[in-house]
């Protein structure tokens, strides 16, 4: 029976159990099929996570770390999940992610990470065909005009009048897996008040999410990008509060606060 250890920590309330599997021992015994995957971020029969982060061994940074959604989908990025992991792996730690190369230093509450450079070619998101991703002419129901950003994973971007107004538990699904999003998209409904962004998110895989980092980064650079906002801005998620800056042309640098809940220990066997 697999055995292994793992740490609870989460980024405003964006939860996330991480196992370090970086010992090859445990990276080549530890096997993590979706259903496995989906039974330890259960909330009620596993462990209970928004995502699971499996760190591993890497030849071009410090550590390799995979994301898996509640549902067991493997994921590109994950900026709350990368603020903790920094801070559980010290100040300077690089990190491989199938979204790109990605560095942090921690602060006294949490982590500052550079989440690289934002993606706005309609290929790059990716969409199904070309289109101009700043103004999209598309749109579902009172939900319309959106941007589309790729920030290591896919986002499209609503402003509206009130994001609380929104049926995003409705709506959010429904955008999610529109034929537009080969890749699915997560779905970020935002109002802006002066130079601070109020958000919500629904999360590809997930739901609504008390917080999802790549989705603040979006949602900043696509206001700022529109001249909504001026960098750095502060977006407010249900969560909590992060601190984004970003010039076009460069990285997206992620401040914001982590907790470290409790360390554990399960059979891994267990599950799935």
């Amino acid at each position: 029976m697999t055995r292994g250890q793992f740490h609870k920590m989460h980024g405003l309330g964006n939860d996330f159990v991480i196992i370090d599997a970086r010992a090859p021992e445990i990276s080549n015994s530890l096997t993590m099929p979706p259903a496995k995957a989906a039974a330890i971020a259960h909330r009620h029969h596993g462990i209970g996570c928004d995502q699971l982060i499996i760190l591993k061994p890497s030849d071009k940074a410090d550590v390799r770390m995979q994301i898996y959604n509640a549902d067991g989908g493997e994921v590109e990025a994950c900026g709350n999940a990368t603020r903790c992991v920094v801070k559980l792996l010290g100040d300077g730690t690089s990190i491989e992610t199938d979204g790109g190369m990605i560095s942090g230093q921690v602060t006294d509450e949490g982590a500052i990470v550079d989440m690289g450079n934002p993606r706005f070619d309609w290929n790059t998101i990716p969409l199904a065909y070309a289109m101009d991703t700043l103004h999209m002419p598309v749109g579902w129901e009172d939900l319309q005009d959106p941007a589309a950003v790729n920030v290591g994973n896919p986002h499209v971007i609503f402003f509206v009048e009130d994001s609380d107004a929104v049926e995003l538990d409705r709506l959010g699904p429904m955008i999610e897996v529109d034929p537009l999003f080969p890749e699915r998209v997560n779905v970020n409904v935002a109002h802006i008040n002066g130079n601070d962004i109020h958000l919500r998110v629904w999360e590809r895989g997930v739901g609504l999410t008390r917080a999802c980092g790549t989705g603040a980064c979006a949602t900043a650079v696509a206001a700022i990008k529109r001249g909504l906002v001026q960098s750095p801005v502060n977006v407010h998620l249900p969560g909590g509060k992060l601190v984004l800056s970003w010039q076009d042309g460069g990285p997206i640098m992620m401040q914001g606060p982590t907790t470290y809940v409790f360390f554990g220990e399960a059979n891994w066997d267990d599950f799935g």
